[in-house]
């Protein structure tokens, strides 16, 4: 293995696959289309007090419980976490033209979730530092892959300043959304017919969706018994969560039932100011007292969502390792949460896959021995 492994996407399974790497003396580098780390791990703060707490745009939670690799990571890295808050009431908005209904849990009846202090990308960040400066290359997005006959891999990448690179890789692990290999990715030779189905046909998680927090000075409803969570089949949000900092601040966060042509119709600002009147509508006056609200529509990022995903997903997807890949095996090895078929969709599915992704290339290099 004289060329390097080439991992494309600093998302979180790209940068664990790099650090398991690089602590086996593997060399490795990271190729990111974005001008950031971290792929649909976004963390942003309050634009009016960026230097105090960040909120999640993207995945929010784990659960300890079940889920081990992320648990001793957290551990590994000394990373502050606390628990999603619960205590109070839910509410449910049924119609238009009826208050919400309050209703008291049952005890134990929500599973035990777990939040970062900073956001997920406090998580994002230790990672990163454990890497060796110079192995993440931001903007740098891969257009093609070629395998030649004697087995030498060279990907094609589109840099910010217009420029093209060529980079030799031993194997490539490709860290991003199936369906983004599968749209933005040229394979010469091309990628057998049943493996790019496979791609195709396997949503992204979170690209359909949208995410708004609204925040506040302080988390006003938990002095009502509120506990933050509620549902509505009226929206726009459709899920809504306390997504407040441990201390300091409230914010309430909430999932989108508008499908994406109906937020692309009435636009940011509209859907923002009815995001609002379904706060007040559940959660009292107070709501309209917001210190800022942040917004994020995956549909609209070019590096996660394309066209397919548009469609609601009305169930959860069947996610897992892709079949073999012909003349591709052992060249190009897939990570992300989408190849997890336990954990797809979550963190920890993104770590395992990684680990998996990782494994394979210490196999495959003990063959080359």
């Amino acid at each position: 293995m004289n060329n390097p492994i080439v991992i494309i996407g600093a998302g979180l399974s790209g940068l664990h696959a790099a650090s398991l790497l690089t602590k086996r003396g593997i060399k490795c580098r990271v190729l990111e289309a974005r001008d950031r780390i971290g792929g649909r791990v976004l963390s942003n703060p309050n634009p009016n007090s960026p230097n105090l707490d960040k909120f999640d745009l993207g995945p929010t939670w784990f659960w300890p419980q079940y889920e081990r690799t992320i648990s001793n990571l957290v551990k590994e890295l000394n990373l502050d976490t606390f628990d999603q808050y619960i205590k109070g009431a839910m509410l449910s908005e049924r119609y238009h033209n009826e208050p919400p209904k309050r209703y008291i849990l049952p005890e134990n009846s929500v599973e035990r979730s777990v939040r970062f202090v900073g956001g997920v990308q406090s998580l994002i960040d230790a990672m990163a530092n454990t890497l060796p400066p110079g192995i993440v290359e931001l903007e740098k997005r891969v257009t093609g892959i070629r395998l030649d006959h004697a087995g030498s891999i060279t990907l094609e990448a589109d840099l910010a300043n217009g420029k093209r690179e060529e980079v030799s890789a031993s194997a490539v692990i490709l860290a991003l959304p199936p369906r983004i290999v599968a749209c933005h990715i040229k394979f010469s030779p091309s990628l057998p017919t049943d493996l790019m189905t496979d791609l195709v046909n396997k949503p992204t998680w979170m690209a359909g969706q949208a995410k708004a927090v609204a925040i506040y000075d302080r988390p006003y409803w938990r002095e009502s018994g509120l506990s933050g969570f509620a549902t509505s089949w009226v929206g726009p949000l459709q899920e809504i969560h306390d997504a407040s900092p441990e201390t300091g601040s409230g914010a309430l966060f909430g999932f989108f039932g508008t499908p994406v042509e109906m937020r692309r119709e009435l636009g940011e600002d509209k859907i923002l100011e009815l995001v609002i009147d379904q706060l007040i509508r559940l959660f009292g006056p107070s709501a309209k007292d917001v210190s800022s609200i942040l917004y994020k529509d995956w549909s609209r990022d070019f590096e996660t969502a394309v066209d397919e995903d548009f469609n609601p997903l009305r169930e959860f997807p069947i996610y897992g390792k892709p079949p073999q890949a012909g003349l591709w095996e052992k060249k190009i090895i897939f990570a992300g949460t989408e190849n997890h078929s336990q954990y797809g969709g979550h963190l920890e599915g993104a770590l395992q896959s990684a680990e998996q992704a990782v494994f394979e290339i210490v196999n495959l290099k003990n063959e080359l021995l």
